[in-house]
């Protein structure tokens, strides 16, 4: 048997997306073959597409995008445990594989249940994201109930989840946004929203305990002056300025997410109680990729774009 995956075999624009057949792939040990019902767009895709991407490089070539999916297992490796042909299940992929494509073999570390109050496109949108928030205010913010969290780039894919995450957590959120998205993020719980366009946020805020930086630049910079003594500044995009760190004992943090099931597992319990819900902006074909990308790029997306690939 065949399946349709998009794949590049050169980088740059969207223009190089290509529609592949390519054979079915076999589950071996504990892999389990997944067929891929919605998958997330994410920033990162266009970053790999593009040749920005350091974990992706020629010899990697060609390379099927995506990072994110939800779908429904067709078949388990002899030695897979904790699932059964049939079952949804959502995942976060590494960079090996690629989730713009019809199939895919899921690792046991990159999977967890699919919630079932979440439509397949839903939680689509949900891995890359959930666990990008995740790992960066938890697991390198150390976040913790009662503290004071500010988040740059609210409305935003990440930033929608990371939201609902921290006042789930028991946090105190301000976060800053286009002046179109503050009811936006008001709406998912954010305390204080900020119009970064027409205010300056270290004029409204102070003692803050976590900054979770998903803009750079001289955002992060500002940022140094609303943390408290012994704060944390944590970024996906850039490293922290050691020296100013160093002078109020910030902890400072640059990372990228990575598959981590146990944690993806929280995030689904969280999903099943409605302590968090991701958002769809809006969704593609998968034939229709490279538009998905387009729009990710250019559009004011609220929350996350996904592709629909197979029967919902």
């Amino acid at each position: 048997m065949n399946m349709h995956a998009i794949r590049i075999h050169k980088f740059g624009g969207p223009e190089v997306l290509e529609d592949d057949i390519l054979p079915l792939p076999v589950p071996k040990d504990n892999e389990i073959l997944v067929r891929i019902v919605a998958a997330g767009v994410n920033p990162v895709d266009g970053k790999i597409r593009e040749g920005k991407f350091a974990k992706v490089n020629d010899e990697a070539l060609p390379v099927t995008l995506g990072r994110d999916l939800s779908g429904v297992v067709e078949s388990c490796g002899p030695a897979a445990q904790g699932t059964t042909k049939g079952e949804a299940i959502f995942a976060l992929l590494d960079y090996d594989r690629g989730a713009y494509a019809q199939h895919v073999l899921v690792k046991p570390d990159e999977w967890a249940r699919k919630p079932e109050n979440l439509s397949h496109v839903e939680a689509a949108a949900v891995p890359l994201a959930a666990l990008t928030a995740w790992q960066g205010m938890i697991d390198n913010g150390g976040l913790k109930s009662g503290q004071r969290v500010l988040i740059h780039g609210g409305a935003g894919g990440v930033g929608h989840l990371a939201i609902q995450i921290a006042k789930a957590k028991g946090a105190w959120v301000a976060t800053t946004c286009s002046g179109e998205d503050l009811d936006f993020v008001r709406g998912l719980g954010a305390d204080q929203a900020i119009d970064y366009k027409t205010e300056k946020f270290e004029d409204r805020l102070a003692d803050i305990d976590l900054v979770y930086d998903l803009i750079g630049g001289e955002t992060q910079e500002r940022s140094f002056k609303v943390l408290k003594q012994d704060g944390a500044l944590i970024s996906t995009l850039q490293e922290p300025d050691k020296a100013k760190a160093l002078y109020k004992n910030i902890t400072i943090a640059h990372y990228m997410a990575k598959p981590d099931a146990d944690e993806l597992s929280e995030i689904a319990e969280m999903l099943r109680k409605g302590s968090i819900k991701p958002v769809v902006h809006a969704t593609y074909s998968l034939e229709d990729a490279g538009q998905a990308e387009i729009a990710l790029a250019q559009d004011h997306v609220r929350g996350k774009i996904v592709l629909t690939i197979g029967p919902q």
